[in-house]
């Protein structure tokens, strides 16, 4: 890459991620390690090259008409300022916003931030392994929230008058946002894309389908644990009936022992004891499926009246 003998000085051996063009010969560079800006000499000032580390802890946008400002604050270390075109902002913010997450430890190394969308105070992150949000007239800052992709059961999308909202299933919680609709059909194809090929599924109902089958193998597995069960042999024996047979045989349990029909009245006792364990089991299932379609139902409410408040309704 073709860079002035000025910012070359300065980036030394560190790759550069992402180069955006300011205008003319000016230049914004983005290293794994911070922001080099070049400005190339003029009429009004001479050549100069100013870096700016990614170890920041919030992230501001200031956007006029022709130009911006993007405040980095470093917290005790004061706060830096990268003047630029107003039409260059998103292209800027984009991979710097990706260093930023990485010095930060909320991306793993190796881990891609695909696709940076801005909508009004929402700020939403598509990476290779999770969607970062973060809400606030900041772009980003510590409060943001993350949804790593292994926790997904379901993404869902419902278009409305004024946006769509994107709908993240999660094993224990929900987690809806809107999009404004003529954004949301960018924001679809990145995050379906991202979660898919983190899942290793081609189509979103491929996934689903894994997903729902993974989670009642789960529930099957929890439920002979809750139950303190193991299956039952397949003749009607097992643990049941090695309890049961070491009670009769004890003389002081006060039952007589005696052979002939009375072995065969057990071993039916054993057999009807495992049907029965079998009916509650089922039982015990469809209640507890049950009662997970009346949370679900309860936290959709929920997250509607969250996002209204929110909207100052």
């Amino acid at each position: 890459m073709d860079l002035p003998e000025a910012v070359r000085s300065v980036v030394g051996d560190e790759s550069v991620a992402a180069r955006v063009s300011l205008g003319g010969e000016d230049l914004l560079l983005v290293t794994p390690t911070r922001t080099v800006v070049y400005r190339a000499e003029g009429l009004l000032s001479d050549e100069s090259v100013r870096e700016y580390g990614h170890d920041v802890e919030r992230i501001a946008v200031e956007t006029k008409r022709r130009k911006a400002k993007l405040r980095l604050d470093y917290g005790t270390g004061g706060e830096e300022t990268v003047s630029l075109p107003a039409s260059r902002v998103d292209d800027a913010l984009h991979p710097i916003l990706a260093g930023v997450l990485n010095a930060a430890g909320v991306t793993d190394p190796g881990e891609t931030v695909e696709r940076t969308f801005r909508f009004s105070e929402l700020t939403i992150v598509v990476t290779s392994a999770r969607l970062v949000k973060h809400v606030g007239s900041a772009v980003w800052d510590e409060g943001y929230e993350e949804y790593g992709y292994d926790d997904v059961t379901d993404l869902r999308f419902e278009e409305g008058s004024h946006g769509t909202a994107v709908v993240l299933r999660m094993s224990d919680r929900q987690e809806r946002f809107k999009a404004p609709n003529e954004s949301a059909r960018r924001l679809r194809e990145a995050l379906v894309a991202a979660l898919l090929a983190h899942a290793g599924h081609d189509s979103l109902e491929a996934f689903r389908a894994a997903r729902a089958a993974a989670d009642e193998e789960a529930e099957d597995g929890d439920g002979m644990a809750v139950a303190g069960l193991s299956p039952l042999g397949s003749d009607g024996t097992g643990d049941v009936g090695d309890t049961d047979e070491s009670e009769t045989d004890d003389p002081s349990s006060g039952v007589d022992v005696v052979g002939g029909n009375g072995s065969a009245e057990r071993s039916n006792s054993v057999e009807t004891t495992g049907d029965d364990v079998a009916a509650e089991l089922a039982a015990l299932r469809e209640e507890v499926e049950r009662q997970g379609e009346r949370i679900d139902a309860q936290r959709e409410l929920i997250d509607q009246l969250i996002e209204e408040l929110r909207r100052g309704r």
